[in-house]
């Protein structure tokens, strides 16, 4: 963990970790797109180099974001998961991409997940982040009993495919 902050307001020191340019877009491909692998993410639609995304996820990993884990499927590979820390960017992230769709010219594909949120507001980020916590930390971390239909990461997905 960093010791040396600029000042200990809680904004800075929130984007001590988070205000750089490619921090938060690493947790958005593994919160919204489901990317656990360093390959999946290196392959996000903004070309993150190589040193540069092992950079980011040590950092992460180091602020206690992510855990990494081996693979089990493969001896090279590392799982990347996240922390009870960083499901509780969901609001964050969601408040993000309304503004973003409200403010900015975003492409229909890229506006969908944010509409879905947007649409079922606190409540539904509140059961993404349990669909979260039962794939990053483990089927006994969800705070209350999956509901029937569709999960909101399903419905995100559909969002996107329906718009691209």
């Amino acid at each position: 963990m960093r010791t040396d902050v600029r000042s200990h307001c809680p904004i800075n020191l929130s984007l001590e970790i988070l205000g750089d340019r490619w921090s938060l877009l690493v947790l958005r491909d593994i919160t919204f797109v489901g990317a656990r692998h360093f390959r999946e993410l290196l392959e996000g639609p903004e070309r993150i180099s190589s040193n540069m995304l092992t950079d980011r996820l040590a950092m992460l990993v180091d602020q206690g974001l992510l855990t990494k884990a081996a693979d089990p499927s493969h001896k090279q590979k590392v799982t990347y998961s996240l922390t009870e820390k960083a499901i509780q960017l969901v609001p964050v992230f969601a408040q993000l991409s309304i503004w973003g769709i409200g403010h900015l010219p975003v492409t229909p594909d890229h506006a969908a997940r944010a509409e879905v949120l947007a649409e079922g507001g606190p409540p539904l980020w509140e059961e993404f982040m349990d669909e979260l916590r039962e794939t990053h930390l483990g089927p006994d971390e969800r705070l209350a009993p999956a509901p029937q239909g569709p999960t909101v990461a399903e419905r995100l997905g559909a969002a996107y495919a329906a718009a691209s």
